[in-house]
């Protein structure tokens, strides 16, 4: 019976995706695990510490099918949780069993092994934050000079474009890949040195050991154990927050976006799609919800992380288990909602008809800013913002255009016509210099290898 959101098959999809599930499944957990000890054998074996057929049995055995649920039965009597695998593998290993798990402690394996499984997850997240990418660059190139409102403080602001808005996302999301992959380099880093750390146990020879597992296991050495530094561990998970928070924050603008008395987006729409139970008219931003629903506990379980951060002596559980609850959580509500708002991206529906509507909703109050300035150039910026401010004020009351308003002041009347105040309310002429900055982050884009629609998508650095 399944108990957990992202294990329940009625919903579980909107929490996860079965790729990540895989890689944090139970059963992934114990065959990462059983790869470590196959590896720490090949090395010792190799270096002589252990016999060489007993390496080579015990490689063979981790290989082997294991029966999860009587390790499961053997771990709740024992109250430990790596002491029934390594039995397990001791028993598959026959003979040669009593050199299973030589020299090191349950949290080198445990550590190793939940390091393999980021690595496992890392290219499927790295994949999907591109696949992101390649979906902003397209929305970025369409819709680089299609005028909408911008809006500070929820309200009308400056005209923008909704190719800047994309491509302030896009810069943010490429910022996001140069970060995973500068952390990717730090955090798959395995720990194979004993009790605490010390290597006592490997007779000398346990520098060697832990190169020569994390080696055959594609991780980099440490200089030092790391079991009470898990600084690796929360620089990583709060990566991935900041990740997670960027996608939420582009699911809520794009809801927010979606309101009806808005409407300048709309998510994907499919035939069927049920938006109510009870107001069949409703096409609700369900899936734009969803992504921004899963930034919090992504936030709280990077939070946890950082919590167990703060260990005990040589090392604790309480702080280290807080990693296998939280670790799980974080990637796998990212990968859903990579997936999801990926998914929205690529069949975003933009309503150019709509922005433009809004842009015209306040009769040019939104280029008060442009009257202001050009009215300046003759009569001086600040006596400018005091006219406009009182024209603009009393055009919200009345509901008349600005520039009629503008035109019953002597000191403007007197200077610039009916005609030329107008043009400066063309939201279209004043979009500053987004132009520029849009191509700014594409030749960023390219750079770092984010496909155009259609075009090739690019592998990026190896995780």
């Amino acid at each position: 019976m399944s108990s957990h959101v992202v294990d329940m098959l009625t919903i579980g999809n909107s929490f996860s995706t079965p790729e990540m599930r895989g890689i944090w499944s139970e059963e992934s957990r114990l065959r990462r695990q059983l790869d470590v000890e196959a590896a720490l054998a090949a090395a010792e074996g190799a270096l002589g510490v252990i016999p060489q057929d007993a390496a080579d049995a015990i490689a063979d055995a981790a290989g082997g099918d294991f029966d999860l649920a009587a390790i499961a039965a053997e771990g709740a009597k024992a109250m430990h949780s790596l002491n029934a695998t390594v039995g397990a593998l001791q028993a598959a290993a026959g003979e040669h069993g009593e050199w299973v798990h030589y020299g090191v402690t349950t949290q080198d394996v445990v550590d190793t092994g939940t390091i393999l499984q980021i690595k496992d997850a890392l290219a499927p997240l790295r994949r999907d934050l591109v696949a992101l990418a390649a979906a902003l660059r397209d929305l970025t190139e369409r819709h680089r000079a299609t005028p909408m409102a911008g809006r500070t403080h929820y309200v009308q602001a400056l005209p923008t474009t909704f190719g800047f808005k994309t491509a302030v996302w896009l810069d943010e999301t490429l910022r996001h890949l140069e970060r995973l992959d500068a952390v990717a380099g730090r955090v798959l880093t395995g720990n194979i040195n004993g009790a605490i750390g010390t290597y006592a146990s490997f007779q000398g020879r346990g520098r060697e050991i832990e190169r020569g597992t994390l080696d055959r296991l594609g991780l980099a050495t440490p200089r030092i154990g790391w079991q009470a530094a898990r600084d690796r561990i929360g620089e990583y998970a709060s990566t991935l927050a900041l990740v997670s928070t960027t996608l939420g924050k582009i699911a809520t603008e794009l809801s927010t976006l979606m309101h009806s008395e808005i409407g300048e987006i709309e998510e994907p729409f499919t035939a069927g799609k049920i938006g109510s139970t009870t107001m069949p008219h409703k096409r609700n931003p369900a899936l734009l919800e969803g992504a921004a629903a899963l930034t919090a506990p992504i936030k709280h379980a990077a939070a946890l992380v950082l919590d167990g951060a703060a260990t005990v002596h040589e090392r604790d559980a309480i702080s280290w288990r807080a990693e296998w609850i939280a670790l799980p959580e974080i990637h796998l509500y990212l990968s859903a909602q990579l997936a999801t708002l990926g998914r929205i991206l690529s069949g975003l529906v933009v309503h150019e008809d709509a922005m433009a509507r809004n842009l015209a909703l306040q009769g040019g109050l939104i280029l008060s800013e442009k009257a202001m300035f050009e009215i300046g150039r003759e009569l001086g910026k600040q006596t400018a913002h005091h006219i406009v401010y009182d024209a603009s004020m009393a055009a919200v009351e009345s509901g008349r255009h600005l520039a009629d308003v503008l035109l019953e002041d002597p000191r403007v009347s007197s200077r610039f016509d009916a005609g030329t105040l107008r043009s400066w309310l063309d939201a279209s002429a004043y979009l500053g210099e987004t132009g520029a900055a849009i191509d700014a982050v594409l030749a960023a884009a390219d750079e770092a290898g984010i496909p155009a629609a259609d075009g090739p998508a690019s592998p990026g650095p190896a995780a």
